[in-house]
């Protein structure tokens, strides 16, 4: 599998918010939904906050691929399932959310850090 270089970790890991399209059985992209990013050592992942029923979630699952744009960069990605018997993982995905993004308080981070919204965490991996 491809691996994110160190300059793109820091840009993407580091933004406010990430730009997600997927990609359609055609090919074509979907209008991008902005959504908030997280890194966990050298990987970066994305939660929907309605679960696996999330429309933006559902276009990942169409064809896996897609672009994500973030503190300056753009990507192709593939769009690859957090291991969901992985507890430490999610575990810590929780804990950067809740760092990252605590200015929001926890009633708006609770939207992202709950068992709906771990079952649909999408690793985004480069393609190269």
């Amino acid at each position: 599998m491809d691996t994110w270089t160190s300059d793109e970790l820091t840009a993407i890991g580091d933004a406010e918010e990430l730009d997600l399209a997927s990609r359609r059985d055609d090919g074509t992209l979907r209008r991008p939904v902005t959504m908030w990013v997280v890194r966990v050592g050298d990987d970066l992942y994305v939660r929907s906050m309605n679960g696996r029923s999330g429309a933006w979630y559902r276009g990942t699952q169409t064809r896996h691929r897609g672009r994500i744009s973030a503190g300056g960069m753009e990507a192709d990605v593939t769009f690859a399932d957090a291991d969901p018997v992985d507890s430490a993982v999610h575990d810590q995905i929780d804990e950067v959310y809740r760092t990252k993004y605590r200015r929001y308080g926890a009633d708006i981070i609770g939207g992202v850090v709950n068992p709906e919204s771990r079952a649909a965490t999408i690793k985004l991996v480069p393609e190269r």
